[in-house]
């Protein structure tokens, strides 16, 4: 099974704030959506309730703890391995920080977007320790933009 985890964390850990990203890098929403075409996404109720609608083309199995929630375009779960096995052989991990703890273990590649910034934020993800840099890809600071890496790890 190939379980991979898709994030942007900036240097001082956030991955978000208020139900949203505290920065707008199109390059890092384009590859995140090259990456996630076609398969399924697993995430928690607060991520799918963070996008306008159900993004095209990708299943969304939501797993939560909330017995009576949901929601069209979500496929409702309530524990990792009825995720796991509406995904099949092949899931992308979207968010947020617990959904990420939750599937870490399992996990055999993160697709990583660097941000080096320190915004303020509500969620935090720890830095990914016994992981191996495969590839990296730096961009400059773009306007107001920050500078930000596309990396990939694999154990």
């Amino acid at each position: 099974m190939t379980v991979s985890l898709h994030l942007a964390r900036a240097s001082n850990g956030v991955i978000g704030r208020d139900g949203g990203l505290p920065w707008h890098l199109p390059a890092d929403l384009a590859r995140f959506k090259a990456q996630t075409m076609g398969r399924p996404m697993i995430m928690g109720r607060k991520t799918f309730e963070s996008f306008p609608a159900p993004l095209p083309g990708r299943r969304h199995i939501v797993l939560t703890r909330d017995r009576t929630w949901s929601a069209a375009g979500a496929e409702v779960v309530h524990d990792r391995d009825s995720a796991l096995a509406l995904a099949g052989d092949d899931a992308a991990v979207i968010g947020g920080a617990d959904i990420f703890a939750l599937f870490l273990d399992l996990a055999n590649r993160i697709e990583l977007t660097e941000v080096h910034a320190t915004p303020d934020g509500d969620t935090i993800v720890p830095p990914f320790t016994g992981w191996r840099e495969i590839a990296r890809e730096d961009r400059a600071v773009d306007g107001d933009r920050p500078a930000y890496s596309f990396v990939t790890l694999v154990r």
